[in-house]
């Protein structure tokens, strides 16, 4: 019994880290055309409150959260031989309030710290030639296939006697394959289907346990619509499942099989400024973290 509450803690506290999980990602637009030699900064604040869903018998009840982050992003477009790439790299900062019932006990965790990092490769292989600013046509509009990898590295705060911690304390990678197709001059389709791997984290609480994650297969797709030059509207939606966890060879009960919507607005201040509002919230969630999150960003080119 003691043995069986440990492991339901254990995926319940899981899913709480999950509120960093990129498969709940909603980025419509990451793979539009834009001229080569361009840099972006950006600087991001979000704010997630939300719930972990369990089995109703279980003897962790109640799993609530509430977690805010700050993230800055600096991208560098390229040519990469002779289509549009980008690098983009960004770091967060995470802190928040976690509080549950295990047993009929009041149990909360406060944590705050650096998120680990990413760095994203991409690169659109076809219909989007890498062009430099003089010469680039915002107003052609046709199919673009493009594709990416994202890795996570394992640089994150991470308390190995801790069992809620913002790092992961092992890398993980998502290939991605996307495709955007206009339809007319103001709607543009966006789908992504990528899926992430997970290595190995050999100190996992209290820090000589080995936690392994299943892959995790993940497809995103939006629906955006300009209203005129870099003002645009987009629905979203991202669905993600598996990613099943073991500890010391013991299966935890936290695999995903869950549906996220949201929308996304963009509004230009001035030149090169941009403002990204941003919401999504669980439509289907059979388990796992179910979270409502809002999200502001500020923008800026320099070429």
């Amino acid at each position: 019994m003691r043995r069986a509450i440990i492991v339901i803690i254990l995926a319940a506290l899981l899913c709480l880290g999950g509120l960093a999980l990129h498969a709940q990602d909603l980025d419509p637009r990451a793979y539009a055309k834009v001229p080569v030699d361009m840099t972006v900064l950006v600087a991001g604040f979000s704010y997630s409150d939300g719930s972990v869903v369990t089995d109703p018998t279980a003897p962790i009840q109640n799993l609530q959260a509430v977690m805010r982050g700050a993230t800055l992003a600096v991208g560098h477009t390229f040519s990469l031989f002779g289509q549009t790439a980008q690098v983009l790299a960004s770091q967060s900062y995470v802190w928040g309030l976690a509080s549950g019932t295990v047993l009929s006990n009041d149990m909360y965790g406060e944590k705050g710290g650096f998120g680990d990092l990413r760095v994203r490769l991409s690169t659109l292989f076809y219909g989007a030639p890498a062009t430099e600013r003089a010469n680039f046509k915002p107003q052609e509009h046709n199919t673009v296939l493009g594709a990416s990898v994202m890795v996570q590295a394992p640089t994150g705060m991470y308390e190995p006697d801790k069992l809620i911690n913002i790092g992961n304390n092992r890398w993980a990678l998502k290939p991605e394959l996307a495709f955007s197709q206009p339809f007319g001059e103001r709607v543009l389709l966006d789908v992504y289907a990528g899926v992430w791997f997970f290595t190995t984290n050999d100190a996992y609480y209290p820090g000589t346990s080995e936690r392994k994650q299943n892959t995790m297969p993940v497809i995103q797709a939006h629906v955006s619509y300009t209203v005129q030059p870099a003002l645009w509207v987009a629905f979203d939606a991202t669905y993600y499942v598996g990613g099943r966890s073991t500890v010391n060879g013991v299966l935890l009960p936290d695999e995903q099989n869950n549906v996220r919507v949201g929308g996304t607005l963009v509004v230009p201040v001035v030149a090169g400024n941009s403002i990204k509002l941003a919401a999504s919230t669980g439509a289907i969630v059979r388990g796992g973290a179910n979270f409502t999150t809002l999200s502001l960003a500020w923008q800026t080119t320099i070429y």
